[in-house]
C-alpha cells in the first residue's frame, strides 16, 4: 500500500535506519540525560552546603553579645574560609570529572556509530 507520497514503507529497511539513526541518537541521549542528572545534583549538593554554611555563620554572627564573642567568630572565619576553599575545588574537581567523563562516552559512543555506518555502508556497496 502507497501512503500520501508514494512511498513504500515495507521495502524501506528499517532496522538498517534505527541502527545507522535512531539507535546513535538515543544512546547519545540517554548519556547526556545521565550527565545533566548528575550535574545537576552536584549542583544541589553544593549548593545546600554554600547556604548551611552560609545560614550557620549568620547564626553564629547572631549570637555575638561582646568583643570576646566577636573575637571568637572572626577566628572561626578563617577556618570556614578555608573549608569553603577545600569544598569548592573538590566540586570543582567533581565537575571537571563529570565533564571529562560526559566527553570520553560520547567520543566512544561516536566512534561505534561510525564503524556501524561504515559496516552498513559497505555492506549496502557490495
Amino acid at each position: 500500500m502507497m501512503n500520501a507520497f508514494n512511498f513504500d514503507t515495507k521495502a524501506f529497511d528499517t532496522k538498517q535506519f534505527e541502527s545507522i539513526f535512531f539507535a546513535p541518537a538515543r544512546a547519545y541521549a540517554n548519556l547526556a540525560v545521565d550527565y545533566s542528572e548528575k550535574l545537576a545534583h552536584a549542583q544541589l549538593d553544593a549548593t545546600k552546603a554554600y547556604t548551611d554554611t552560609g545560614l550557620a555563620q549568620l547564626r553564629s554572627l547572631m549570637s555575638v553579645k561582646d568583643a570576646e564573642g566577636l573575637r571568637s567568630y572572626m577566628e572561626g572565619q578563617q577556618k570556614v574560609a578555608k573549608d569553603l576553599a577545600e569544598r569548592l575545588k573538590g566540586d570543582a574537581e567533581k565537575v571537571a570529572s563529570l565533564q571529562q567523563d560526559f566527553v570520553q562516552q560520547s567520543q566512544k559512543l561516536t566512534e561505534e556509530s561510525v564503524k556501524q555506518a561504515q559496516a552498513a555502508s559497505t555492506k549496502a556497496t557490495q
